[in-house]
């Protein structure tokens, strides 16, 4: 057994991680608080799964992950994917990892190849490299980033996208999004892409959405709730997921009546609806 794990890779390592974004933040941790917060991230758990499937690539790896977690996928308007398949399929954004892994899955079923606008923390997963389009949704795009997600739309192509940029937060009462970003609706244009609404029911735990509450309330910046999504992602073993696709929105329909913001934010409103919300 012993030889065994000494084989395995290590994809996720807290303590490299740290130490290319911020040696100096490295030196300054006790082992303790490296070994605390490989555990609060899942670190051991995920690099089991990746090795499992260390030898899937794609879609057959999305398809392993969402078996190997028990996940149901109750789809409803799966009739509304389009026959052309380049379009934006753009999504609320309430878990963090499964809901990314659920709408590439689903879009590549229908479509085959696909390009998903996610953040770089997925570069870590070589299985789902030819999916991924990075952006660093905190720190900014490196020029060589921005150039690839200018080839991939060009390209007649699917993509999935969560406009939000970041994690479902609790706002006004309730669990949404915070206002979408506008790039979706100027390359929905300028690519002459339609743009396909799909909503996922549900949430992260409780717990997730206390951690960021505290954060705020002590006036620290830093997204340390983030640090629980790998938690998230092993929390929705064995439950159901419900999904809701709309009817494509073409990109004609976002005229200058509107800013592209003030569309983004449309758009946003169908998606909610799609779940019976108001956003």
């Amino acid at each position: 057994m012993a030889e065994s794990n000494n084989k395995e890779h290590k994809y996720i390592d807290i303590e490299k991680i740290i130490s290319e974004r911020n040696a100096g933040l490295l030196n300054k941790l006790p082992m303790f608080v490296i070994r605390i917060i490989s555990k609060i991230v899942y670190q051991q758990e995920t690099n089991q799964l990746l090795n499992k499937y260390s030898n899937s690539v794609g879609a057959q790896f999305l398809e392993n992950v969402i078996k190997e977690f028990n996940i149901k996928l109750e789809v409803e308007g799966l009739e509304n994917l389009p026959e052309n398949r380049k379009c934006f399929f753009t999504a609320n954004h309430p878990f963090g990892f499964a809901d990314g892994l659920i709408i590439t899955y689903l879009v590549s079923k229908r479509y085959g190849a696909l390009k998903a606008i996610a953040n770089d923390a997925f570069m870590f997963v070589p299985q789902l490299h030819p999916f991924i389009v990075a952006v660093n949704v905190f720190d900014g795009s490196s020029k060589d980033y921005l150039r690839a997600l200018e080839q991939t739309y060009r390209e007649d192509i699917a993509i999935t996208h969560f406009p939000a940029g970041i994690v479902s937060r609790r706002r006004d009462g309730k669990i949404q999004d915070l206002p979408w970003q506008k790039s979706f609706i100027t390359k929905a244009i300028s690519s002459h892409r339609d743009v396909v609404p799909i909503f996922f029911h549900g949430t992260n735990s409780r717990l997730f959405y206390r951690i960021n509450s505290i954060r705020e309330f002590l006036g620290i910046k830093t997204n340390i709730e983030l640090m629980l999504l790998p938690r998230e992602m092993f929390l929705k073993r064995n439950k159901t997921v419900k999904v809701t696709i709309g009817k494509p929105i073409s990109y004609e329909l976002f005229d200058k009546t509107h800013s592209h913001f003030e569309w983004a934010q449309i758009v946003r409103s169908k998606v909610y609806l799609l779940g019976g919300k108001k956003s």
